[in-house]
């Protein structure tokens, strides 16, 4: 056991960091940490026939990080309270709408593809970061490893189409930015904000932690509506 933690702890931290080396040196959606280092793990794992849960056993450690460093994400937040004193009230509204947007499209989707009650539940909280989502689906009755697949998928398409539409929308303002990435990629549009600026990256760090709260407290309502609609 213990030395298939080692092994794939190590492997999956080489490989990251690899990509990430890659990524700044042509930085392209194709080329993000986020999907060239699955790519390649699963091609090893393929090749190795070891099965997803042999792989999430030996890492589960990392996923268990991903709470601490969403937490981390208060430093910036700090540093630049005084902006967000003055934008609270429109950072708020704009979560609000944004969750609840992201909600009724996911639940829409699903009807519209007819997936089962159970990947109906797993795909509710995709466009929120990994460690709220996990909780949303657990509690909803999905299926938390599938909803992290689909939270990493949300957050490359969002990352990726966020770029091209800064480049149509033409917006100045670093919150809008921000914002823009926060709520519509979470983790991979933060990483991506902080690249345009500290004002970006701080405000879409902010929207996604809001977001996430915000898909918590709207638990409630999305349950009775998946209960109503499944029967």
């Amino acid at each position: 056991m213990w030395l298939d933690i080692l092994l794939w702890s190590v492997l999956t931290l080489a490989v990251y960091f690899v990509a990430r080396r890659i990524y700044l040196v042509m930085p392209r959606w194709w080329t993000s940490p986020l999907l060239l280092a699955p790519a390649v793990l699963m091609l090893v794992m393929l090749a190795l026939h070891v099965s997803y849960g042999e792989y999430i056993r030996g890492t589960h450690w990392l996923i268990l990080m991903l709470g601490p460093v969403t937490v981390a994400f208060a430093v910036p937040i700090y540093e630049q309270r005084e902006l967000l004193r003055r934008y609270w009230a429109v950072l708020l509204l704009g979560a609000l709408v944004g969750s609840s947007v992201s909600l009724l499209s996911a639940w829409l989707l699903a009807r519209g593809l007819d997936l089962s009650p159970q990947l109906q539940r797993s795909l509710m909280p995709r466009s929120v970061t990994t460690p709220f989502a996990v909780t949303v689906s657990d509690r909803l009755g999905g299926m938390p490893d599938l909803t992290s697949a689909f939270v990493i998928a949300t957050g490359l398409c969002g990352a990726a189409l966020g770029s091209g539409l800064l480049r149509y929308l033409r917006l100045r303002s670093g919150i809008a930015r921000g914002a823009l990435f926060g709520m519509g990629a979470h983790g991979a549009g933060v990483a991506r904000a902080q690249e345009l600026g500290v004002q970006e990256g701080t405000v879409a760090g902010l929207v996604m932690i809001l977001a996430g709260l915000m898909n918590l407290a709207l638990l409630p309502l999305v349950s009775l509506l998946l209960n109503w609609h499944l029967g």
